[in-house]
């Protein structure tokens, strides 16, 4: 079992293409501490405000923006122009490789986590969860 989770924060738009099954790639700016065949939580942001599934981590892919681009063109959920301009400034970018996912019957929504975990705060990108902060953060 892993010592630590990673929760994701997506976009509604986002996380509905990677539960259709769509998006295959979820890019990052900064490398997640994640090995092959972990999963993550997924929480979707405004207007959504819940985690909602998870995603089982098949790999991660690092490269220079321009080259990540071409090995993630037809599974990332995004246009180039949009790729471009999260990249903007940035020397690496990060593919996190999606092998299975997962999207919960009932979403575990943020006023609910609150209720456990007062002073939780959704993260913009990423961030890690201990296991007792795991448990809070249940269906």
């Amino acid at each position: 079992m892993q010592e630590k989770t990673l929760l994701l924060s997506l976009r509604p738009t986002f996380a509905d293409l990677v539960f259709a099954g769509v998006k295959t790639v979820e890019l990052r700016r900064s490398r997640p501490r994640v090995r092959d065949d972990d999963w993550a939580l997924v929480y979707v942001s405004t207007p959504i405000k819940a985690v909602v599934g998870v995603i089982q981590v098949a790999a991660i892919i690092e490269n220079k923006p321009s080259t990540l681009w071409r090995k993630v063109r037809k599974r990332a959920g995004i246009t180039r122009r949009q790729f471009d301009e999260y990249y903007v400034g940035a020397p690496m970018a990060y593919g996190i490789v999606l092998n299975a996912v997962e999207r919960f019957r009932k979403p575990v929504e943020l006023n609910h986590i609150r209720e456990v975990w007062p002073d939780f705060q959704p993260p913009q990108s990423y961030r890690y969860l201990d296991m007792r902060q795991r448990r809070l953060i249940r269906r």
